[in-house]
């Protein structure tokens, strides 16, 4: 038997006729689905202490589930001390099931985590259908040990989804769990 993911098959089973029935799609392909989790996490003190850097990808590996890569900076900017190839952060990209393993964890154990949490934001909409937010601080994920934290940093996930607008999208990612602070 194989395994699927929870939130895979609340998707098939009842995102999708909730959707088509919002939306009045005719067919179950228009319907928006979720295509990747970009995560990123930028590292401004790795200009001048490289173990940061290093364990800032350990922490979003074992956030993730998969292996975190760094990102290099583009050009050289003299008031930052940053030259061209120095490493600055650390990103990873979630697709398939590890897209809908880590949804599911930050849904039902890592938000609720998040101090005087009110809702998420709902203006992070691009106007293509992708929502980015960010999180300060990284001590809500179960899988980070607090005792061995140097520096407490923060990060951007963004969600691609198929919608062509900001309102499919907004639907999609209600209907997975997001908790939105506003309703539209």
């Amino acid at each position: 038997m194989d395994y699927s993911p929870r939130l895979r098959d609340k998707y098939r089973n009842e995102i999708v006729p909730a959707l088509m029935k919002q939306f009045n799609y005719k067919s179950v392909m228009q319907v928006p689905r979720l295509v990747k989790i970009a995560i990123n996490q930028g590292v401004g003190q790795a200009i001048t202490d490289k173990k940061l850097l290093d364990a800032a990808i350990v922490e979003m590996t074992n956030i993730a589930g998969q292996k975190a890569v760094k990102t290099y900076s583009k050009k050289d900017i003299s008031n930052f001390k940053l030259r061209k190839g120095m490493g600055i952060g650390a990103r990873v990209t979630l697709r398939r099931s590890q897209m809908f393993e880590f949804l599911d964890r930050l849904v039902a154990v890592s938000i609720p985590r998040i101090r005087d949490f009110r809702g998420i934001n709902d203006k992070g909409f691009d106007g293509r259908g992708n929502y980015t937010f960010g999180i300060t601080e990284q001590l809500i994920f179960p899988e980070i040990n607090i005792d061995q934290v140097n520096k407490i940093q923060g990060m951007n996930m963004t969600f691609v989804t198929t919608a062509k607008t900001d309102e499919e999208a907004f639907a999609l990612l209600k209907e997975f769990g997001l908790p939105f602070k506003n309703q539209k």
